[in-house]
């Protein structure tokens, strides 16, 4: 007899590892945005993996990294908050990048959980050179071999290409309670409308002005209603900190905006099944990163502030 399963799995790992990668993998259909530039994920993102077998909610969090003002605080505390509250977690890591301080933070925390874990070595289809550094990491802080943990299990995988990620679901599945399912199976994300347009956004502009102004970039959708018949308005902010960042952000002749608002257009209509008039402005707010009102009108949870 074939029980069916369901459980809550949580992908923890530093800036840049593939975690949206793989959430956008395994679901077959992006729901998370991805970017070589680190901490593009900043909310919690919950994919719905429904399958005969049951349902897997898996959440990709904000990368681990240093703390530099609120916002940073609050990604740090939305993924570790994750992991006791879960039946099974992904530790991803880039098999290729050396282990790194926020690496060791992440291993201390995850060796007081009682949930199994699962060491996925992501971009194994590279060099992978990495690989024994971070096999050393886990047995220095547990304190003996690795083959010795019931409830630990190394994977090579690359979220990139799809290897081993049938293996992965497998591993996933032995290790969920049986139980209905929490969401309707047709779902495949819990992530509000709002939070997905500005992410949409804000992928769009990293997309195009890669390493210039990342991190000074705040999205806020103002407002989306219906406008002249089937045409929803969508109304954006971008937030910048500083004047010379406005002006990056907007490009010569308004170009840089145009070619985010051309991009976003097409992937929002989709999204919204709807034809949109979608109009962005750039608003220079100093420390916004550092306001918890204004965080917390963007989506992020009230309780870390």
């Amino acid at each position: 007899m074939n029980f069916f399963h369901c459980g809550m799995v949580s992908i923890i790992g530093r800036p840049n590892v593939g975690k949206s990668t793989l959430l956008n993998t395994i679901l077959e259909e992006k729901i998370s945005i991805v970017s070589k530039i680190p901490q593009t994920t900043r909310n919690e993102i919950r994919g719905i993996y429904n399958h005969q077998r049951g349902q897997i909610i898996f959440i990709d969090t904000p990368g681990i990294h240093q703390q530099r003002d609120q916002l940073d605080k609050f990604m740090n505390t939305s993924s570790l908050r994750t992991i006791n509250d879960v039946d099974c977690i992904i530790h991803l890591v880039d098999a290729n990048s050396p282990v790194g301080r926020e690496e060791e933070e992440i291993v201390k925390k995850l060796n007081t959980v009682q949930a199994p874990i699962i060491l996925g070595l992501n971009k194994i289809d590279l060099k992978s050179k990495c690989v024994p550094e971070y096999i050393s990491l886990w047995e220095r802080v547990i304190g003996k071999s690795v083959n010795d943990l019931a409830a630990f299990v190394l994977l090579p995988l690359s979220a990139r290409t799809g290897f081993n990620i049938d293996l992965l679901l497998n591993l996933i599945w032995e290790r969920l309670p049986e139980g209905p399912a929490l969401y309707p199976t047709d779902s495949i994300s819990d992530v509000p409308q709002k939070l997905a347009v500005a992410d949409i956004i804000r992928e769009k502009l990293l997309g195009i002005l890669r390493e210039e102004v990342p991190h000074s970039i705040g999205v806020v959708v103002a407002q989306m209603q219906p406008k002249r018949g089937k045409i929803i308005y969508v109304e954006v902010r971008i937030l910048v900190e500083r004047e010379s960042q406005k002006e990056i952000v907007i490009g010569k002749k308004g170009q840089v905006l145009k070619d985010v608002g051309t991009l976003a257009r097409l992937e929002l209509e989709t999204l919204l099944e709807s034809k949109i008039f979608l109009d962005l402005h750039v608003k220079v707010q100093k420390n916004w990163r550092d306001d918890p009102s204004l965080l917390q009108d963007m989506g992020y949870d009230a309780q870390i502030f």
